[in-house]
């Protein structure tokens, strides 16, 4: 079975992404074994960089991280996949990594530069600009629309 672990910083504050990614989250579960993970955002304030706070909320995920973990970063400049595409490589992560995939998506900063480079691969949902709560839910969709996929379901059209 299919282990995804999708890791998060800070809360969905916004209610029709949250009913939704529990709606997603639900049907996921039903093919692939799911954890979902929020880390604590690093809070914005006035005279420290963008950098100091990227790089606290990445130690901060990394010490949530496990050795077999298969690290994705979701990165505007990641690789893009067709629906197709995106089965095509969680199928093939199941039969060649023993660990969890593992999707890591920033706070409205992002990731750090480090967190994106250390990374074993780097995803991109869009060429568009999404909010980070908003790509949870993209991403839950695009994880179970891969498993119906894979299934040969008909949710996939």
């Amino acid at each position: 079975m299919i282990k995804i672990k999708c890791m998060v910083v800070d809360k969905t504050r916004s209610p029709f992404l949250k009913d939704g990614e529990s709606f997603y989250l639900e049907r996921l579960r039903r093919y692939a074994q799911v954890k979902w993970i929020e880390v604590k955002p690093v809070k914005i304030k006035k005279g420290r960089s963008d950098r100091s706070i990227l790089d606290a909320e990445a130690q901060a995920i990394e010490r949530r991280l496990e050795q077999s973990d298969f690290t994705v970063a979701l990165d505007r400049t990641g690789e893009a996949y067709t629906s197709e595409g995106l089965a095509s490589w969680l199928n093939r992560m199941a039969v060649h990594e023993p660990g969890w995939a593992t999707f890591i998506i920033g706070s409205p900063l992002g990731l750090s530069k480090d967190l994106i480079g250390s990374a074993k691969k780097v995803l991109s949902l869009s060429k568009l600009t999404l909010t980070h709560e908003m790509s949870r839910l993209l991403l839950l969709e695009q994880l179970y629309r891969a498993m119906t996929i894979l299934k040969g379901e008909k949710y996939h059209k």
